[in-house]
């Protein structure tokens, strides 16, 4: 490892003339050096540093490592509009950086979330100096895969991301009254009067989200990446997580790239929240092997395509998984195909009660049942881990279960090993005394002594016209092995909040008069019979 210069503050100008500063960190050695860039939205001295190595350990590896403020953020100048600047600015720092001095002209991204956003923007317009990225957990069809899911508001994550951002403007503004305010609201996020947002940060880009209800929108086509990428072909190492709520977007990227790129693409997905990325996320303990080795692999990547070394990463299989259960890592020439394996759904009528009521099973019941499902606006079901909640993560969820507006559906004990790699998809059959409702579907592992923890879940809002169809659950992708002796349960519900809205009885709650206005929804799921209310899970006969 090379010494590091003190960190050292520089700054450009756009081509509209907005300066942008830097931070600035170069080995102490002679010769010139690729650059590593990362642009991000919440200080430059922060650096990404709740999941990737401070900055100095990048140069200590003879890397000029620039880490800047975008547009109207840090002390950058400019009015900052989430994305709206990022193509333009990006392109004019891809090319400043690249003619730092001691730079050699190759330009490398990294970061996540926002930070990953802003490499797929700069890579629109195809700067020559710009030669990799390594996107980590990013939208790549920002309806889709982040302000929305199955058609809801993901309520939870963007308006937590609506507050930070507002309690940051109002911070940079000097405006003590708004911080203070913002501040707290932060600390207990409004659930139930998020139109608090609307009073003290009236042009965050929350309104617009929730303005854009569809995903055909205008609006959503123009600040998509998926719009800007479709000639782009760069070298890409992607990052995800099993429990961010962005995964869709990374699997969306990285199944689109390595379909059309004549470029090395590679995916990286590890047993993790957003953030932070270790061997902990909520009540689960994934062993040693899942620290991030994300650091490391990035130097080795940019090594291959910023300096020409021969990593031998090449000639390695693309796609690295992290099995949740037997916690290794597990890797592919490809994403895998799993066998779609249908587990169908049979009651009692009495799966919201009993434990013992609702089954899963390999074989289709030719007796028609029904279990219905009451939705209480008073008493909505809350959200526990998962991708979508705050905190995220696997936890034990049978006093969830237990509850009486959950309908559970349970395997017997498996015979043998059973492993999972891809989505995991629930078609339902059922109705409603509502125009509106949704469906929550949680699939958990259910241990020999009755812990119950999730593994995945999906989320989907529903329209009454849609009855005579079953309904699509798309669950997030998930890698896992539940051992021989253990049963698969999946869990329905209604709600799950507050990391979606509730729904009134005619759409999302999404300000206090709605929630004054919501009803109780009654649901009638149908199994068996000409009902083929099922699981699809994703069997990997490679396990």
């Amino acid at each position: 490892m090379l010494k590091v210069l003190s960190k050292q503050t520089a700054f450009m100008h756009t081509r509209d003339g907005v300066r942008l500063d830097a931070d600035i960190y170069r080995p102490d050695a002679e010769g010139d050096f690729p650059i590593l860039l990362m642009r991000q939205p919440y200080g430059r001295a922060i650096a990404s540093t709740v999941v990737y190595a401070h900055p100095t350990w990048y140069a200590a590896q003879g890397y000029i490592v620039v880490i800047q403020d975008v547009r109207g953020r840090g002390t950058s100048e400019g009015e900052f509009k989430l994305f709206v600047h990022e193509i333009a600015d990006g392109e004019d720092t891809v090319n400043w950086a690249a003619n730092l001095p001691y730079s050699n002209g190759k330009v490398g991204m990294y970061g996540f979330s926002y930070q990953g956003m802003t490499q797929l923007y700069a890579a629109a317009t195809k700067p020559a100096a710009l030669k990799t990225i390594c996107p980590a957990m990013i939208g790549y069809d920002l309806y889709t895969d982040w302000a929305y899911e199955g058609g809801a508001f993901c309520f939870q994550t963007n308006l937590a991301w609506a507050i930070q951002l507002a309690t940051e403007t109002a911070r940079l503004r000097q405006d003590k009254a708004a911080y203070q305010a913002l501040f707290a609201a932060a600390r207990n996020l409004p659930l139930t009067n998020p139109e608090i947002l609307q009073t003290l940060a009236p042009e965050s880009f929350y309104h617009d989200w929730l303005a854009n209800s569809q995903p055909d929108a205008a609006y959503w086509q123009e600040l998509s990446p998926k719009r800007h990428l479709r000639t782009v072909d760069l070298p890409m190492f992607h990052i995800g997580g099993w429990f961010d709520t962005y995964l869709r977007g990374t699997l969306h990227l990285y199944k689109d790239m390595a379909a059309r790129s004549s470029t090395p693409q590679h995916l990286l997905v590890g047993p993790w929240a957003h953030l932070p990325w270790g061997r902990k996320v909520g009540n689960a303990d994934f062993g040693p092997k899942a620290a991030s080795p994300v650091d490391r692999m990035q130097i080795r990547w940019f090594d291959q395509f910023l300096k020409d070394v021969d990593t031998g990463l090449l000639q390695e299989q693309p796609v690295c998984l992290f099995e949740m259960g037997s916690n290794i890592w597990r890797t592919f020439p490809k994403l895998p195909t799993s066998t779609q394996k249908s587990y169908y759904l049979s009651t009692t009528g009495l799966a919201s009660i009993r434990e013992d009521s609702g089954t899963l099973s390999t074989q289709h019941s030719e007796l028609s049942t029904t279990d219905v499902l009451v939705h209480d606006p008073w008493r909505p079901v809350p959200a526990l881990g998962g991708h979508a909640a705050i905190p995220a993560g696997v936890f034990e969820r049978s006093h969830l279960d237990l509850r009486s507006d959950i309908l559970t559906y349970t395997t017997q004990p498996l015979a043998a090993d059973l492993h999972l790699a891809g989505d995991a998809i629930v078609e339902i059959f059922c109705s409603a005394d509502q125009p509106s409702y949704d469906l929550c579907a949680v699939l958990s592992q259910v241990y020999p002594d009755g812990q119950v923890y999730n593994l995945t879940q999906g989320y989907v809002h529903c329209r009454a016209e849609t009855n005579s169809t079953p309904i699509k659950i798309q669950l997030q992708a998930t890698c896992a092995r539940i051992p021989q002796g253990n049963a698969i349960r999946l869990s329905l519900s209604a709600a799950c909040f507050p990391a979606y809205p509730m729904n009134s009885g005619t759409g999302a709650v999404i300000n206090s008069e709605d929630l004054l206005n919501a009803q109780i929804i009654t649901l009638t799921v149908s199994c068996g019979g000409e009902a083929n209310s099922r699981l699809l899970l994703p069997v990997n006969r490679s396990g």
